[in-house]
């Protein structure tokens, strides 16, 4: 007996019911009439043994399974599709330790047959995607590398832009990019036609509930194996090692890293210690500040309704001035956060990020809103930013209430234009003016030299200005 394009665990299943055909063979009359003298080119449809398919899932339409043993000598058996069974579980995949043994357990620990990989490009960089295209198409049994790139920046980077996204005091990139990478996975598994996808996150952290809540809106199964097998570290790495998977993690050095266009997290090993002070080797994208140039660098950013569009005067695509930002702010010591932050489940983590582009454009964008925007608008506005914020952090970037915050953010922003020189230096980034033609300011008003304002106009709002808490204290006198 042999299987074409089958699984070795279909053998197993096919001998299990070796005896089972041959006895129902023998009752119900099947294939006993295939006594021609060329019996390899008469096969009984699959409607004369309807329940013998069940017992073979995972094969794919049209695989042959060739039975040596009389009285059924050939049959040919169309396997029920994969979205009917545990055939195929499309999954996100990074070419880091959790996701590349995520590989192996899902054949080994889950019983499915065909694992496929997704790697998304949001700009880890072109090094660690030819990483996980290359282990993904070793290792996996289909693999697909999608460039969204350009997606990231426009429908993610720029609305948090507009919202002055951060939390807890530091740029959002990696809660931002979790959607994103989500939501193709769900577009390959429905090419793939699967109804199951699988991440590799852990059950302590964040991205487990960015990635299933984008999955289950989809109406996909979820597999997350490292979380349900409750793995730790150090087993991975050994399990990965007995399986011949390369991984970049060593015990010595178990740091977990996360890079897109916008941040770069690092976590893990020692890390977790919140006395522990990092290392210098963890950073890639910043100087230590001892070591950034002793002189200062002036550069000037241009919006346009609340997104960059120019550095120094040229004219540049999202993506393209966010990269270059990235480095020249990065070799200044810019952008550097060490922070113990509240995960979504409540706990307490110690993490590290880096930020140099996100952290001078925010700078930035934030100051022409104050130039641009009433004081009403402001007020209001980072009531909003700050909601805005935490759904983004937590993912639930199709909370109704996400997209009506959206629309207002979107609409403040149609005055947010003009430009912002900055000064880099010394891990410091200083704003040192601004311009706009939609500036609320007026140096003519304003100025200690001009009468075009009347002074004495102001003593009648003197007169009543804090009224009410006059009133009070007067009342306390009594």
């Amino acid at each position: 007996m042999f299987v074409l394009n089958g699984d070795k665990r279909i053998l197993l299943r096919t001998l299990v019911v070796t005896r089972w055909l041959q006895e129902a063979g023998t009752k119900n009359g099947i294939c006993q009439e295939n006594k021609k003298e060329d019996r390899t080119s008469s096969i009984p449809p699959t409607s004369l043994i309807p329940d013998c398919s069940l017992l073979f899932p995972g094969v794919g339409s049209g695989s042959i399974i060739i039975h040596d043993v009389e009285p059924i000598r050939y049959i040919w058996l169309a396997a029920r599709s994969d979205t009917m069974g545990k055939g195929t579980v499309v999954m996100a995949y990074s070419g880091g330790l959790d996701t590349s043994i995520c590989i192996p357990l899902l054949k080994e620990r889950y019983d499915y047959d065909r694992v496929v990989t997704v790697a998304v490009n949001v700009g880890q960089g072109d090094e660690e995607i030819a990483v996980a295209t290359k282990k993904g198409e070793k290792f996996a049994d289909a693999h697909y590398t999608i460039d969204s790139r350009d997606r990231f920046v426009t429908e993610y980077l720029f609305p948090a832009i507009r919202a002055n996204g951060s939390y807890e005091g530091y740029p959002m990139g990696t809660a931002l990019a979790r959607p994103l990478i989500a939501e193709e996975v769900v577009r390959v598994a429905l090419r793939e036609k699967a109804r199951t996808v699988a991440h590799g996150c852990t059950g302590k952290g964040n991205d487990q509930l960015r990635f299933d809540f984008i999955f289950r809106i989809a109406g996909l199964e979820v597999v997350a194996p490292i979380r349900e097998l409750n793995l730790t570290r150090e087993w991975e790495i050994e399990y990965a090692k007995e399986h011949k998977i390369p991984v970049p993690v060593i015990k010595e050095k178990p740091w977990s890293i996360d890079e897109n266009l916008w941040s770069r997290s690092i976590e893990g090993g020692r890390l977790e210690d919140p006395a522990y002070h990092p290392p210098d080797e963890i950073f890639g994208w910043t100087v230590p500040v001892e070591k950034a140039p002793d002189k200062p660098e002036q550069i000037t950013l241009e919006f346009l309704k609340g997104i960059p569009i120019k550095m120094n005067g040229e004219a540049m695509s999202g993506r393209d001035l966010i990269t270059k930002l990235n480095i020249v702010a990065g070799k200044h010591g810019i952008g550097r956060s060490d922070m113990i932050e509240d995960r979504i489940l409540g706990l307490k983590a110690r993490e590290n990020y880096e930020h140099p582009a996100a952290t001078v454009i925010l700078a930035a964008h934030a100051d022409l809103e104050q130039l641009t925007l009433t004081r009403q608008e402001l007020a209001f506005k980072r009531i909003v930013d700050d909601k805005w914020s935490e759904l983004a952090y937590m993912g639930l970037v199709h909370e109704p209430l996400f997209h009506d915050l959206n629309a207002f953010i979107t609409e403040s922003q149609q005055k947010v234009n003009g430009k912002v020189d900055l000064q880099l230096y010394k891990g410091c980034c200083r704003v040192l003016g601004r311009s706009s033609p939609e500036g609320i300011y007026s140096d003519d008003l304003v100025s200690f030299d001009s009468t075009t304002f009347d002074q004495c106009h102001a003593t009648g709002v003197s007169a009543y200005y804090g009224i009410q808490a006059r009133l009070v204290e007067e009342r306390k006198k009594k």
